[in-house]
């Protein structure tokens, strides 16, 4: 009996309808909290590879000295690349125009030897070089060593600075320490409210920021907090010399920021396509020379251009690595391209890390010399304390010492 049931409407099921609860639990602050108006991230699969899929948020220790902080108040020149450089290197100051080349030589072909004598050095030597099969060529060759020296050595820096930044991202466990803290911090502040409460993470650009969130009496921001807790809970050595800083070097961070991989990619091809022309033109020379001027130039370019090649290779494999690095890192914090491009760039993301680390390292420098002073008050108040008990104990020996025997007979 009865009509039969109404059909789905468009295929919606009424799970597909309702909001996935977060897998936070709702935190509830005793006192209104100062709002951080980060952009929340949640996690809906459990299998995520992020790096708020598993990061644990530590319990805080104190919370209400943390409420007391912050609850509520009652009332670049763009640098050109590489490549656009090599035609500057390789010009001269100053260069014989060629009729000044033809006067020399046709000095040269009419004089006897001992008028030759008179002509100036500058002449003189510029008239052997003119002698030289193909001198152009080989000057060409000669200068471009050093071009692509240079230049694979620029390319191997700034790709070294860009992996080993994003290695460390990836890998460390004082900076993983350091944004479990954020989080927690971060969710206490902001909880009891529905879009930035109970996130499993967070959008980079509130790390710039966490300086500009003060406390209660102004005396200090978030960062330094975060940078007190993290030296009074996690670093076991804070305040003394094995105290150990826990991210990459702010500077690290910025000559990061600086490296475009569209430009070391133009480099890099650039000097592949100028050392093939360089071995062509050394070919083109070693093919009919005299045997006079055949070595050792022959040989010397031969070994250079098969080491470059191997060189240039390597550093091709090496960028490629460093790129995929770099996505990866950017995919673990879950930052997104800018609108209208394709990949997330060094310059976007590693600023906001330089900008964070500084105040962090500001902060900690600060801080652990705070701790340190501390540290050696507490110890000088021991050092008094066991002195003082040390001459009680000597009291009490020496009461029946010969010295006290002989002034108790006087």
């Amino acid at each position: 009996g009865g009509p039969p049931p109404p059909p789905p409407m468009g295929g919606f099921s009424f799970v597909q309808m309702v909001e996935k609860a977060p897998r936070k639990v709702a935190i509830e602050p005793a006192c209104p909290m100062k709002p951080l108006y980060w952009t929340r991230i949640q996690i809906e699969d459990n299998n995520n590879n992020t790096l708020w899929g598993s990061l644990e948020e530590p319990n805080i220790v104190n919370a209400n000295e943390f409420e007391d902080l912050f609850s509520k108040a009652t009332l670049q020149t763009k640098k050109k690349p590489l490549s656009d450089t090599f035609e500057k290197k390789a010009k001269t100051k100053k260069r014989a125009t060629s009729e000044e080349m033809v006067k020399i030589t046709k000095h040269y072909e009419n004089s006897k030897e001992e008028e030759v004598k008179l002509l100036d050095k500058p002449e003189q030597f510029l008239y052997e070089l003119s002698q030289i099969p193909d001198f152009a060529g080989r000057a060409h060759c000669i200068i471009f060593q050093s071009v692509f020296h240079d230049t694979i050595s620029s390319i191997r820096r700034k790709v070294e600075i860009v992996s080993n930044v994003s290695k460390e991202l990836l890998d460390s466990n004082a900076l993983r320490d350091v944004m479990g803290l954020v989080l927690a911090f971060g969710n206490y502040m902001n909880g009891g409210n529905r879009t930035r409460g109970q996130a499993d993470g967070f959008g980079l650009e509130i790390l710039p920021k966490l300086k500009d969130v003060k406390s209660r009496d102004n005396r200090i921001n978030l960062v330094d907090y975060v940078v007190l807790y993290y030296l009074r809970n996690f670093d076991t050595h804070a305040g003394t010399e094995k105290s150990v800083f826990p991210m990459p070097e702010p500077q690290d961070f910025f000559q990061a920021a600086q490296v475009k991989f569209e430009d070391l990619t133009k480099d890099s091809r650039k000097l592949k396509k100028d050392l093939t022309a360089c071995e062509k033109t050394m070919q083109k020379i070693c093919a009919n020379p005299s045997e006079e001027f055949l070595q050792p130039f022959k040989e010397k370019m031969e070994g250079f251009i098969s080491a470059a090649q191997k060189e240039h290779s390597a550093e091709e494999d090496r960028l490629n690595a460093a790129q995929r690095s770099f996505q990866d890192m950017a995919s673990y914090y879950g930052v997104k391209p800018k609108s209208g491009e394709k990949d997330v760039s060094p310059g976007l993301v590693f600023m906001l890390w330089y900008e964070f680390c500084n105040d962090f390292k500001n902060a900690w420098t600060r801080q652990s010399k705070n701790i340190s002073k501390e540290r050696l008050k507490e110890a000088q108040e021991n050092i008094k304390k066991i002195t003082a008990e040390k001459r009680v104990e000597t009291k009490k020996i020496n009461a029946n010492s010969l010295k006290e025997r002989l002034r108790q007979k006087e």
